[in-house]
């Protein structure tokens, strides 16, 4: 056997187990956590998420004014429109908590995300928690 045709057999194994790596992780959905929006304050004001993992935040913003979600600690920021949502990817991160706000409202829109190795609650989209 040659040079040639381990060099093509090596190709083709590092081919395969870059299209098997690619093909799980496509299939991997990440964990979404559903924010609102409402009278100037985010529901929940404080969620649970898994330490070291990539989530999804989906903000609704159900005000008649717009709202910037900010935080220096996620290093975030993003303008949700009035009656509009926005999908912000935060993580993974370590265990802790990080602080957010609103923008246009820093004294009533505030929130807290907090990294857990074993987070017992899970947000919907309206809001409400359920323990896992």
């Amino acid at each position: 056997m040659t040079n040639a045709y381990f060099t093509r057999l090596t190709s083709i194994i590092i081919s395969s187990l870059l299209l098997l790596f690619t093909i799980n992780a496509m299939g991997q959905q990440r964990p979404e956590y559903h924010i609102k929006i409402e009278n100037h304050l985010f529901y929940p004001a404080k969620i649970d998420i898994p330490v070291n993992t990539k989530v999804k935040l989906i903000i609704s913003n159900y005000d008649e004014t717009v709202e910037e979600f900010d935080s220096f600690s996620l290093n975030r920021e993003k303008v949700i429109f009035p009656n509009q949502k926005a999908i912000i990817f935060i993580g993974p991160l370590p265990e802790g908590e990080y602080r957010f706000f609103g923008e246009y409202h820093p004294h009533s829109a505030r929130g807290t995300v907090v990294v857990v190795k074993n987070p017992l609650t899970q947000t919907t989209e309206s809001g409400a928690q359920h323990v896992n």
